[in-house]
């Protein structure tokens, strides 16, 4: 995106972004037939795996720990003995949290039928790792599955829907100040909600640390960064919720009792084990992953370079195509995106192949991903975002603020009321159109 500053004005260069107009047919079509089924053996070889390294680092980090005393390892000054172990049990609730993550992965998976070809066994083990990790099952599947049929649908999707210019209360538009499309920007406009919005380095990292660890929790209590047409307050653990049909109640009272056992559980291993235990043990990697779950939706769904779309312009192709695989950890090296795709089951990377079919098994998901890379790479349409971390949480805080309240297909536009990317159409049944959407440096 380059930038033209005159005197009065600013006007920006914006990407491309190729609005597609493929039928569910033409995208399906390209998946091997293969990667829908679903083997209950192998879903399970996975849970049992994901528990078997989360148990090995809890017994080797119990054995490090008993090791880090002065009658077994000579350090030179005292403070250094509780200092190591810190650093050990950090690095403990670091990888357990990413691998009971990989958990939550299989539990959606559950949540999709995409874990076994039982609906009974798909909740069943849903449920018992959903509850195990203080989230609700139904609850959960239910309006994730409405989030699927309406992804990117501004008045019907579920979750990380964008804020628009009024309901934050910005300066009302100007046309003759500014673009609707954000190309062009008067320097009084772009000052009025520089001010209004606030952008600096230290608020946004406040924001999204807050945002990171308490964001799923807020979400799943009050609705925290979801559909805004809901009353306020509405919670996944309320039955009568607009969230659920009628008769959808039975299936969230079984919800909740499954997070009464778990908060039950919590507080019986508190008073037999000690609160500092229990804190270290189990709540630390609970955290973190809350921290995974709000950072891999939230970048797979946030993106300067993605379309969101009032009903007009919505299909369900459309929304489906309007998310992103990033490679979690990839920008610490290759060994840690290598970690965090196994670790979570390649969740964040295979992403856009799971909302346009998410009965298809994370063990598939990898061949689907390519085939669909292939169809969409001759259109035009990239979908790979730069890789998922703690800079780019920063980096899309910065660059995605609100959208406008007017028009069909919206870009988010920055504190300065620039947007990065701007729509064009082509044919899907013609040949490449030669446009791009890479999320890159240029």
């Amino acid at each position: 995106m380059s930038t033209k500053a005159t005197s009065a004005r600013t006007t920006i260069e914006q990407k491309p972004v190729v609005i597609p107009d493929f039928s569910v047919k033409d995208l399906l079509s390209v998946i091997p037939a293969h990667c829908n089924e679903r083997s209950t053996l192998r879903s399970m070889s996975y849970v049992v795996m994901d528990f078997a390294i989360i148990g090995a680092v809890y017994k080797g980090t119990y054995f490090l720990d008993a090791l880090l005393r002065p009658e077994h390892i000579a350090l030179p000054y005292a403070i250094l003995y509780p200092a190591a172990r810190f650093a050990l049990w950090s690095l403990y609730t670091f990888i357990v949290g990413l691998f009971c993550t990989g958990l939550w992965v299989l539990a959606h998976e559950c949540g999709h039928g995409a874990f076994s070809d039982s609906k009974a066994i798909n909740n069943a083990v849903g449920w018992v790792l959903h509850s195990g990790l203080g989230m609700p099952y139904h609850a959960w599947r239910i309006s994730h599955g409405k989030h699927h049929a309406s992804t990117g649908h501004m008045t019907q999707d579920q979750v990380y829907v964008p804020r628009t210019r009024s309901e934050l209360g910005l300066p009302a538009f100007d046309p003759t100040k500014e673009d609707l499309a954000g190309s062009s920007v008067a320097e009084e406009v772009k000052q009025e909600l520089w001010e209004a919005l606030g952008d600096t380095p230290i608020g946004i990292m406040y924001f999204f640390l807050r945002y990171l660890l308490a964001g799923f929790p807020a979400y799943l209590l009050a609705n925290a960064s979801g559909q805004r047409r809901y009353p306020k307050g509405t919670s996944h653990f309320d039955p009568s919720a607009i969230i659920f049909r009628p008769d959808q109640r039975g299936q969230i009272i079984i919800s909740n009792v499954g997070i009464m056992l778990w908060a039950a559980a919590i507080i019986i291993s508190a008073t037999q084990f000690g609160v500092l235990e229990v804190f270290r043990v189990y709540f630390m990697p609970f955290i973190w992953v809350n921290h995974w779950i709000i950072l891999i939706t939230f970048l797979q769904h946030t993106d300067p370079l993605l379309p969101h779309y009032h009903a007009a312009e919505f299909t369900f192709p459309r929304g489906a195509l309007s998310t992103m695989d990033r490679n979690l950890l990839g920008d610490l090296g290759s060994a840690m995106g290598w970690l965090g795709a196994f670790a979570t089951h390649g969740i964040s990377e295979t992403h856009v192949a799971h909302h346009l079919s998410s009965k298809i098994p994370h063990y598939h998901a990898w061949e689907a991903t390519d085939a669909l890379r292939a169809l969409l790479g001759k259109h035009g349409i990239h979908l790979q975002g730069r890789p998922g971390g703690w800079a780019e949480m920063y980096r899309v805080f910065r660059e995605c603020k609100f959208v406008e309240d007017e028009g069909d297909i919206l870009f988010y536009k920055n504190a300065h009321g620039l947007a990065a990317s701007r729509a064009v159409f082509a044919d899907a049944a013609g040949s490449d159109s030669g446009i791009e959407i890479v999320d890159k440096d240029e």
